[in-house]
């Protein structure tokens, strides 16, 4: 597994535990839900359900001791989900992730890496807000 899956696994984790907590639907709303799966076409698996990647890290945030800015920082985000950001994590996550940039300029691949990982987690089903999309 890949540091980016490790860390999307981590988010979308703890949105699957938090999901757990929430109430489930009522019969007419599981009957729409059948229904639309039914509707789709063949050989198309139905759309999963969208994690909110800014509230998850919100949550999370407000939970840990230390101030982290996940929304400006690729290296808060990783320590707020429990990811070795050190330097050498941080080269190898922008190696997986098609990184062309020379690595030895650490500032410039981190705002590449943030804008770059927030992309993949939207890609692979997060809602992350637009304006960390810019």
């Amino acid at each position: 597994m890949g540091l980016f899956d490790k860390l999307m696994s981590k988010i979308f984790g703890s949105a699957t535990s938090a999901a757990v907590a929430q109430p489930t639907p009522s019969t007419s709303e599981a009957a729409v839900a059948a229904a639309s799966v039914e509707a789709a076409p063949a050989g198309t698996p139905p759309a999963a359900p969208l994690v909110d990647v800014g509230q998850m890290l919100d949550g999370l945030a407000a939970k840990n001791s230390e101030k982290l800015d996940w929304k400006r920082s690729i290296v808060d985000l990783m320590k707020l989900v429990g990811i070795d950001s050190g330097l050498a994590s941080r080269k190898d996550l922008a190696n997986e992730l098609g990184y062309t940039g020379d690595t030895q300029d650490s500032a410039a691949m981190n705002v590449w890496l943030h804008r770059e990982v927030l992309k993949k987690l939207k890609q692979n089903g997060g809602q992350v807000p637009s304006e960390l999309l810019d």
